[in-house]
């Protein structure tokens, strides 16, 4: 079997502009993924019910029938298939909707094409039956607990960047780098990249500051010493960062170092294990 076999998909595609259906239906199998579309929400369901899809990539704006309803239903069959949400609408409720309901991704329209290739590669790679627990998906407060693993940490990166795209280009970066930086650390060494063991993270959203916690279940780490882990390997400290990139993992202390010149306060408890950072808005 060659590789493009291997990852051949089916997948439904649920959309009520034709255009786009044409676009990415073409674009999706010439990768080799086998595609069915359709244009509202109960089309949509009566195909899940009739045969098992991997992957669905689903409108939030379908005529008659809301696409986070159909997310709904779509995840309650006896083996779901990842659902990939597209949405010209820019507001956070409807990503914290998708949060609650346990969509894969969140897409905003337009998007570039590319983006739905690499989108579907990513839920590819999904491993199967993780998913996150959603405590609070309140436009002032989101607060999930997940298992430690990077493509986890990906996706809640992903959704936690929908919800500040309003904010200024400068601060939207700073805020993205240092909460990708601080929950994959928690994943990493706290979590030792172990599924069953779970991260919490809290983003509490104010008129004039943005609060992350990030709570990991391990023992905690002097975060003085991590500033020097690339000097590990005295006679050559390159051979660190390339150990480490094989892994997945990213060069330890330069993340953290970096992190504290971007936010307004990096706090950490007693024991180094939770950690907030707080960005001030003007």
């Amino acid at each position: 079997m060659d590789s493009q076999s291997a990852n051949r998909r089916r997948i439904l595609l649920v959309d009520d502009d034709r255009g786009l259906c044409l676009a990415l239906s073409t674009l999706l199998n010439d990768e080799g993924h086998v595609v069915e579309t359709a244009g509202d929400g109960p089309e949509a369901l009566a195909l899940l019910r009739e045969r098992a899809f991997d992957i669905v990539l689903l409108d939030i704006g379908l005529p008659t029938m809301s696409g986070l309803d159909v997310l709904e239903q779509a995840r309650a069959i006896a083996t779901p298939p990842l659902v990939i949400m597209m949405t010209a609408d820019d507001t956070s409720e409807t990503v914290l909707e998708s949060v609650r309901r346990q969509a894969f991704r969140y897409l905003r329209k337009p998007f570039p094409p590319k983006a739905i290739v690499d989108v579907v590669h990513d839920a590819l790679g999904a491993a199967a039956g993780l998913s996150f627990e959603v405590v609070s998906a309140r436009p002032e407060w989101l607060e999930l607990i997940a298992p430690c693993s990077l493509e986890m940490a990906d996706r809640i990166h992903s959704f936690v960047l929908q919800l500040e795209a309003h904010l200024p280009e400068g601060v939207r970066e700073a805020v993205a780098y240092a909460f990708r930086e601080l929950l994959m650390n928690a994943v990493e060494w706290g979590g030792k990249l172990d599924p069953n063991r779970k991260v919490r993270i809290s983003c509490v959203r104010a008129k004039k500051m943005l609060l992350y916690k990030i709570a990991d279940p391990g023992e905690g780490f002097d975060i003085d010493g991590l500033r020097h882990a690339a000097i590990a390997h005295p006679d050559d400290p390159i051979r660190h960062l390339q150990v480490r990139e094989e892994q997945g993992l990213r060069p330890g202390g330069f993340g953290l170092a970096l992190t504290r010149s971007l936010v307004d306060e990096l706090i950490y408890n007693e024991a180094r294990n939770e950690v907030i950072f707080v960005k001030y808005l003007e």
